[in-house]
Order: structure tokens, then C-alpha cells, then sequence
């Protein structure tokens, strides 16, 4: 009997121990339930600024058909776009690296490197201007310019390359399938290009959020988001793409030089315009895929995330960031990775 009171006594003292321990556990998880339920009612309210991604950038001047994107992704791998049939628009926006070569600058049809870093073309459709000096006004436009290019495609004029192509079979039937009666033109090439380009959208757990579901972003992302837009770097990095619908003078408070070691001293959008305001101006690049677009700034000055972002809140506003925001921005920033469908980073066979 004394046996058997002493096991009864030690299995109490066990359910009590345990009982005990499992306390503190269940406290700090209903801690981090109540932290992450105040950040999101904090949030919310101001998620205004941004907008859930569509799954294609529409344009109604250039309708998007299966035939037109067929079209516009033979022609994006195709070498024949380039004088020396060495590069297409692959080579600079690798569909297989995020639509980015991962360089500071791209080397061109000859091998020499252009000035500014190539962006990505995922979600680029998205933008309201293309290229870093906003100097076109839509994905159709931009992909008939580095054809011409002389130190990118080196085509020497659209004439050069309209019999280019015609020379080739497949294409005759692909163009008059994607614009009947019209046939192989220049300006058809762009909106078979344009309309590819359109299809190449990455919605991320950052939409899902977006969309009403608490659980698509984690504690630590939450953290970022809220100092994301407590710190201000929602002034700039605000839409659908968190950026490209604006331009912004990059050296607010501070030189941009000084904090990217940049070798070289670029004018943006002044270089197009000639307009004094517009020293220094640059279109404000989307921040979607921001991790694997490396290396960052229009010059690709920078190649560390984290280093970047305190970067821009030094130069754009006046403000440093303590080791904990920028682990949390950085967390925040990672949630707007997506990807494009597989049968879109391959070249289709012809």
C-alpha cells in the first residue's frame, strides 16, 4: 500500500511539474497572438497605398491574345533581334534569374556595357514609364528601342530587321496569326513583345495579405511592413508594384554618390530633358522580387540588400535605421518575391 501511494504521489508531482512548465509556453504564444492581432489592426488601415497584382497587365491599345504572346515569347528569346545575332532580350532580362542578369551594367550586341543596371522585366508591365529615365511610356514602346541601340542589339533600322525576319518561315505564319492581314512590321514586333511582357506577373503572399488573409505574412514581415510605412518609404514605393509610378529625385537629403560609391556621377532623366529640375531624377524602381533583383540603383552600385534599404533611408529621408527595422524591412521585402509559369522562362521551339 505504501508502494503504491508513493507512485500515486509521483505521478501527481509530474502532472503538476508539467502543468507548470507548459505555462510559461502557452503565455508567450498568447504574447505573439496579442503582438501580431495589434500590428494588424495598426496595419490595415493604411494598406490604402498599395493594390493587390492583377495576373496580366492589361492594355486596351494592344489586346492581349494567345497569339500575340506566342509571338512575343519566340521573339524575346530569339538571337536575330541583335545585329550579331549574339544577344536577344533574354541575355540582359534573364526569365530564369527573375528577369535580371544579376550585373551591375549588361554588355551589348559587341560585348560593351551599357551605363545603368538592366531592371527587371517581371511586373514591368505594371509601371506607368519604362526605362530608368521614363523616356517610354509602355513595355510596347521600350522593346523596340534596344533593338535599335548601338551599343545594345545594334539592328541599324527597323527596315534592316523587318527583312530579317521575314526570311524566316515560321515567323510569317506567327505574325499573320497575331495580326491578320498585317503581316511582319516593326511595330508588330513591339506589340507581340509588349504583349509577352504583359504576361509576365508575380503575384506574392504580400497580395494574399493584401487580400484579407492574416496568416500569408509572418510576425517578423508584419514588423517590416509596419516600419515600412511608419519610416515613410511609402512616399515613393506605393501602387500595385510598390514603385515604378513616378519619378523621384534619388539624393533627397543626401548626395547618392557618397553612399553608393557610384564610379560615376549620372544626371537621370536630366540627360533626356535637359531640364534642370530633372537633375538627378530617376524613375522609381518596383520593389517586387526586390531580394533577387540584385544588384540594386540604377548604376547596380550595391549589391547587398540590407545595404541598400539603409541606403535609401539615409538619402531619401534623413533617417537611419536601428539593426531590428532593417531585419524586418528586409523580412517584409522578401515577401514580395512571385514567379512567373514555367513554359515562359524556356525559348519555344519554332
Amino acid at each position: 500500500m505504501k508502494k503504491f501511494n508513493l507512485i500515486i504521489a509521483a505521478i501527481s508531482a509530474a502532472v503538476i511539474l508539467n502543468s507548470c512548465s507548459s505555462q510559461p509556453e502557452q503565455k508567450q504564444e498568447t504574447n505573439t497572438e496579442n503582438e501580431e492581432a495589434k500590428i494588424d489592426a495598426e496595419i490595415k488601415p493604411r494598406l490604402s497605398v498599395f493594390a493587390t497584382s492583377p495576373t496580366v497587365a492589361e492594355n486596351p491599345e494592344n489586346p492581349i491574345t494567345d497569339a500575340k504572346v506566342k509571338l512575343g515569347h519566340a521573339l524575346y528569346f530569339d538571337t536575330r533581334l541583335s545585329k550579331e545575332g549574339k544577344i536577344s532580350c533574354n541575355s540582359c532580362h534573364n526569365l530564369e534569374t527573375f528577369g535580371v542578369d544579376n550585373l551591375p551594367t549588361s554588355p551589348g550586341d559587341a560585348g560593351k556595357n551599357g551605363d545603368r543596371n538592366s531592371p527587371t522585366v517581371l511586373n514591368a508591365a505594371l509601371h506607368t514609364t519604362q526605362f530608368w529615365d521614363s523616356r517610354a511610356k509602355d513595355v510596347e514602346e521600350q522593346a523596340g528601342m534596344p533593338v535599335l541601340n548601338p551599343v545594345e542589339m545594334e539592328i541599324p533600322d527597323e527596315a534592316f530587321l523587318v527583312k530579317r525576319l521575314s526570311s524566316v518561315p515560321e515567323y510569317k505564319k506567327l505574325f499573320n496569326d497575331a495580326f491578320p492581314g498585317k503581316g511582319i512590321t516593326y511595330e508588330n514586333m513591339r506589340k507581340a513583345i509588349g504583349a509577352f511582357e504583359r504576361k509576365l506577373i508575380t503575384p506574392s503572399r504580400f497580395d494574399k495579405y493584401l487580400g484579407g488573409d492574416n496568416t500569408a505574412l509572418t510576425l517578423e514581415e508584419k514588423k517590416g511592413l509596419n516600419s515600412f510605412i511608419k519610416i515613410g518609404c511609402t512616399t515613393c514605393h506605393t501602387g500595385v508594384a510598390l514603385g515604378g509610378n513616378m519619378m523621384q529625385k534619388f539624393g533627397v537629403h543626401r548626395e547618392y554618390w557618397t553612399l553608393t560609391d557610384s564610379k560615376k556621377i549620372d544626371e537621370g532623366r536630366f540627360a533626356v530633358t535637359k531640364q534642370e529640375g530633372d537633375k538627378y531624377m530617376f524613375k522609381v524602381p518596383s520593389l517586387r522580387n526586390i531580394e533577387k533583383t540584385h544588384p540594386y540603383f540604377h548604376d547596380g552600385s550595391v549589391a547587398d540588400l540590407k545595404k541598400a534599404i539603409q541606403i535609401m533611408a539615409v538619402a531619401q529621408l534623413s533617417y537611419r535605421m536601428s539593426p531590428e527595422e532593417l531585419n524586418s524591412v528586409e523580412a517584409f521585402l522578401k515577401s514580395l518575391t512571385g514567379d512567373i509559369s514555367a513554359e515562359y522562362k524556356k525559348a519555344p521551339a519554332l
